[in-house]
């Protein structure tokens, strides 16, 4: 298939099932508008969402276990669109440890483990035994070996570089080897059985099942580059280090510095850019990744190309094709990204959003005033098919909360608990 962001096969386990589509519910959003988010009238962070936000991630961590049992995290509570989709997205779980860690508590760091404990446990319990972590899993408690259910098999690169990711933050906070042992053997597994030299190189998508994923995703290698980077600084090996210059290159090479985007990838033939598909994420996660101001541009183009306004709520949509509605999860992370670049006028705009996120956190459908849902009405393109829905998410709520705190999911966390942004 045409490669089409890899935060669309991340997602696909949202809006398929039973082998099909899962049918769109009505959505209500209103006309899209692009006005800028600096129209929303900006006020400092309230300390209550915050900790409503980390509250939800708790009580959907708690949702089937408690204590110390290891245990994936349910990503979605399902609505009528979802009906009894209950999977744990692995690049879910990623991001709510990098939440727990950002804010740091002593029993942030305690929850933290225990997720990780359970992604050691899946990978070692993995039917290759060769390093790789699924796409998603079922959450029930990991007692036994059985239970080891994956829900969504693809070995996807992005899902692990960002599971990779956690396991090093969790190693640089605790220094248990484990965590470290685990992420060598998902940069293994990415090294050996995706490592490309098709054009500008990089790695390829991965595999479905037993077809090799040819496309080349410019998020994934943005992935893969932090990841490596990480790893190369904790174990002090200089491969790693050479492995993420791979990555870097292929990124760069995805720069369109007329447009002043980056391309989302190439397609099947691993060299010819797909210029068909314009996603908001591979954007900011450039910037966040790479921090080099030649590139720094891309943040501007998803303020300017993907604003999207339904109702009071005020955002970024997910790609070009569609402005009606507003997601969530990735007005969170262009929040961060403009709070961590801080160049003129960032700060008023990543609080403008961070306040419209706010605003959803409380009269979004299906809100519970803690969780953030994926999107502020049901039906949100993703420009193939697909959609998001208003459904309350862990990865937009903890792209929210890494936001508040100006955290950096693709470097090394402080070692000091963040405090929150101020801006």
């Amino acid at each position: 298939m045409m490669f089409n962001s890899a935060a669309k096969i991340r997602h696909l386990a949202t809006v398929v099932a039973a082998g099909g589509v899962i049918a769109l519910v009505a959505a209500t959003a209103s006309a899209s508008s692009s006005a800028p988010p600096s129209s929303i009238a900006a006020s400092s962070l309230p300390p209550a969402s915050v900790a409503n936000g980390y509250t939800f991630l708790d009580r959907m961590m708690d949702r089937y276990a408690s204590g110390s049992t290891p245990r994936l995290v349910q990503s979605y509570v399902p609505d009528a669109a979802l009906g009894d989709f209950t999977d744990s997205v692995t690049y879910d779980d990623a991001l709510v440890i990098h939440a727990l860690l950002a804010r740091g508590t002593a029993d942030d760091l305690r929850r933290a483990r225990i997720i990780g404990n359970a992604l050691l446990y899946v990978q070692a319990n993995d039917a290759s035994h060769d390093g790789r972590i699924r796409a998603a899993y079922s959450p029930e408690p990991l007692t036994d070996s059985r239970h080891v259910q994956p829900t969504d098999a693809i070995s996807d690169v992005g899902n692990m570089a960002w599971v990779g990711q956690a396991l090093v933050q969790l190693y640089a906070k605790t220094g248990d080897k484990a965590y470290l042992t685990g992420a060598t053997g998902i940069a293994e597994w990415i090294q050996d059985e995706a490592y490309d030299t098709r054009g500008p190189g990089g790695y390829d998508g991965g595999y479905d099942g037993d077809t090799k994923i040819l496309w080349k995703s410019t998020e994934h290698n943005l992935d893969v580059y932090a990841f490596f980077t990480m790893l190369a600084k904790e174990t002090g090996s200089a491969s790693w280090t050479t492995a993420a210059g791979h990555a870097r290159s292929f990124v760069t090479a995805m720069w369109d510095a007329e447009g002043r985007k980056f391309w989302v990838g190439t397609d099947e033939g691993g060299a010819k850019p797909d210029k068909g598909f314009l996603p908001e994420d591979v954007n900011t996660w450039a910037y966040l990744a790479l921090r080099d101001a030649t590139y720094a541009a891309s943040i501007d183009w998803d303020v300017s190309n993907l604003a999207a306004r339904d109702g009071s709520v005020s955002g970024v949509s997910f790609g070009a094709c569609d402005r009606s509605k507003v997601w969530l999860e990735g007005t969170a992370h262009l929040a961060d990204a403009l709070a961590i670049r801080n160049a003129a006028g960032d700060a008023a705009k990543a609080q403008g959003y961070l306040s419209s996120i706010q605003l959803a956190q409380t009269t979004a459908p299906h809100h519970d005033g803690y969780g953030i849902v994926a999107a502020s009405h049901d039906g949100l393109s993703d420009c193939d098919g697909d959609h998001y829905y208003a459904a309350l998410h862990t990865g937009a709520t903890a792209w929210y909360l890494m936001a508040t705190r100006a955290a950096n999911p693709f470097e090394l966390l402080p070692t000091a608990p963040s405090p929150l942004w101020s801006p």
